[in-house]
């Protein structure tokens, strides 16, 4: 399953730059498969393969019939997603947009502008485009995992799993790690934040006056910049998908010409204005502030935290209690900070334990624990949270296992995920399998001589 949803990812974002590349190029593009309503472009698959080739990624067999059937692959679950009303939490998708970006940023040295000069495109422009991308492959795990359901695997699974690979085909552990964390926010001045706040309350008095329409308030003020461009618009949202104190102000609206009051979250300061409701789902926009802390105010907490990690070396007290009374990280801090792999990526098989590879930390987070001890806390850093904050940071590295060939001992539970994935694959391919049957497919002749993954593509007459 790993597989199949490596090759999704690239082709969801090969197809997001097909209509930019085919206006450059000026060139009318070629269809090549016809999959239900859906049209797969030659320029789709050379988009992907050009990816490929940009990460030195090294494909077995002909990117000709590997890349459109992946594609093919996608526009099923998509297709099924439309059929049972399948959508994602609007929030989620932006965190781990805002992730993504903020990762590329960290490794270039900091810099937006390399970034936006080796991409051809502005960070704004690069948030919508992977948010489409980035929702279309959570829709697709959605709509996975509603098809598999529970999988249970038992140690014997394992164990006849084990024994039936050679000792040459064992699979080999990349080095994982997990880590401990406490964070601390900046105290930011009350001058920021009323600031802020009076700002909130002129922008949603031009509204309530008719002096301007909230949308366009949003597009130029609005801080949540993946739905600043859609004027702020959410999209249809359950209570459950939103974060409480925002939900419970949104859920109080009744009439769409008026505005809320200002609204805290974890993510700032919000101001919100009712579109529809439809029973228990409801569709909103909203503008949001976040204050910045300023250099001092940083240093500041920096001080504090490097004053906690000296008492913690001079045995005051352990990381482990410090960690309920000090961390500002909700996630982790009664969890004596052991932070969890939360990446909501499908080619990962540590999401939702303490295991991570070194490029699933954030980059800041990686760059400490990389050459760091078992039980060694490092200095204070800044990184910028899955909140879109910056907070200041210490870790501890708690384990570390190097990387390694699998073995029954030390890698149970990474075997048992890798059965639990077989069996999860056995399950999705007899379901496309099924699908393809179901579905209107033609495939240029051009296009047909392929050893295609599943089977039936290829219509007989």
């Amino acid at each position: 399953m790993r597989r199949i949803y490596f090759w999704i990812l690239v082709v969801f974002f090969a197809q997001s730059a097909h209509l930019q590349m085919s206006a450059q190029n000026n060139i009318v593009d070629e269809v090549i498969w016809v999959i239900g309503d859906d049209a797969i472009f030659k320029s789709d698959v050379e988009n992907a393969r050009l990816q490929m080739q940009m990460r030195n990624q090294h494909m077995t067999g002909d990117p000709y019939c590997i890349i459109p059937e992946q594609i093919a692959i996608q526009k099923l679950y998509l297709h099924q997603a439309k059929l049972d009303s399948i959508t994602v939490n609007e929030s989620q998708v932006m965190q781990y947009v805002e992730m993504m970006i903020n990762n590329m940023i960290e490794n270039n040295g900091g810099s937006k502008e390399k970034i936006e000069e080796y991409l051809g495109k502005t960070i704004p422009e690069l948030r919508e485009e992977y948010r489409e991308d980035i929702r279309n492959e959570q829709i697709v795990g959605e709509v996975s995992k509603k098809l598999v359901g529970t999988v249970k695997i038992t140690p014997a699974d394992v164990r006849q799993y084990y024994n039936g690979i050679t000792k040459d085909s064992l699979p080999f552990i990349n080095t994982t790690v997990e880590a401990q964390i406490i964070t601390m926010e900046p105290q930011i001045s009350l001058a920021e934040i009323d600031g802020m706040k009076a700002k909130l309350r002129e922008l949603s008095d031009r509204v309530t006056s008719g002096d301007a329409q909230f949308s366009a308030l949003a597009r130029i003020w609005s801080q949540d910049k993946g739905t600043a461009t859609r004027g702020g618009e959410l999209g249809f949202s359950g209570k459950g998908s939103l974060v409480p104190e925002f939900a419970a102000v949104a859920f109080e609206l009744n009439d769409p010409s008026k505005v809320s009051r200002i609204v805290e979250t974890e993510y700032g300061y919000h101001i919100i204005q009712l579109i529809e409701k439809r029973g228990d789902r409801i569709n909103v926009r909203h503008i949001l502030m976040k204050p910045e802390p300023s250099q001092a105010e940083l240093l500041a907490a920096s001080s504090r935290l490097d004053s906690v990690r000296n008492d913690i070396l001079a045995g005051k007290f352990t990381f482990d209690e410090a960690t309920p009374y000090i961390s500002s990280d909700k996630d982790t801090r009664n969890n004596n900070g052991l932070m969890v792999n939360q990446r909501n990526d499908l080619r990962s098989d540590r999401v939702g334990t303490s295991q991570f590879e070194m490029e699933e930390l954030p980059g800041e987070i990686a760059k400490a624990v990389d050459k760091m001890q078992v039980g060694e806390i490092s200095k204070p850093f800044t990184f910028i949270n899955s909140k879109g904050r910056e907070v200041v940071a210490i870790v501890k590295l708690k384990s570390r296992i190097d990387g390694h060939k699998a073995n029954i001992a030390d890698d149970y539970q990474a075997l048992k995920r890798m059965v639990e994935n077989q069996k999860r694959e056995e399950i999705l391919n007899k379901w496309l399998t099924k699908k393809i049957k179901e579905t209107y497919v033609r495939i240029d002749p051009a296009w047909q001589n392929c050893d295609f993954q599943l089977q039936g593509w290829v219509k007989k007459d």
